[in-house]
């Protein structure tokens, strides 16, 4: 079974994973640190709940989901799993850093490309990578059939949909995931979102 453990780090109160399972592995999702001392909160969490990191994931790479990808690969020696999608988006984040007036370094080491349908296997854990295109064009979410959840990033805000305004974001494609993607996982109980604090 898998333990989630949220951080909301930066202005823009990005929402950061780490999930783990009973033999310690652990992956990261979204890391969003952006100041120095969200950078060491994550790192501090890690440590002493002595986890071993074994995947840095990204839903998609809009900014601040994407400002302590370099921090996370440096410290845990870890490539970026995205969808292939969101290259350019990535490519893009610190140009869109420096109009938001939040410039960082980029991400530079290798990546890997997640494939929906395909599966994130950490132990005897397992996440199944669905396809969530709309609020960015290569969204993906993290479902976990067994806990019932969804790691969704931006696919769903407070309330509404992520917001499809930004470059890459097609509208009729963000409507239409619930009856592709989402659909047909009909044991989902909870949708864990991306961006925004939770209610107590």
């Amino acid at each position: 079974m898998l333990a989630v453990k949220s951080f909301v780090f930066s202005p823009v109160q990005e929402n950061t994973y780490v999930l783990s399972g009973p033999k310690d592995a652990c992956v990261i999702i979204d890391p969003g640190c952006y100041f120095g001392n969200e950078r060491a909160e994550l790192q501090e969490f890690i440590e002493q709940q002595g986890l071993s990191p074994r995947f840095l994931l990204n839903t998609h790479c809009h900014l601040d989901h994407v400002f302590g990808n370099k921090f996370v690969h440096e410290t845990w020696d870890l490539p970026l799993h995205l969808h292939e999608n969101e290259l350019p988006v990535l490519a893009l984040a610190p140009q869109m850093g420096l109009e938001w007036g939040m410039p960082f370094e980029n991400y530079r080491g290798e990546h890997v490309f997640l494939v929906p349908g395909q599966e994130i296997v950490l132990d005897e854990d397992r996440l199944r990578i669905l396809f969530l295109p709309g609020h960015s064009p290569g969204s993906v979410g993290f479902y976990c059939a067994e806990q019932g959840f969804l790691i969704g990033g931006d696919v769903l805000f407070r309330e509404s949909i992520g917001r499809t305004d930004l470059r890459g974001g097609i509208m009729r494609r963000c409507c239409g995931v619930s009856g592709s993607s989402c659909g047909r996982c009909r044991t989902i109980r909870w949708c864990i979102r991306g961006t925004g604090r939770r209610r107590p």
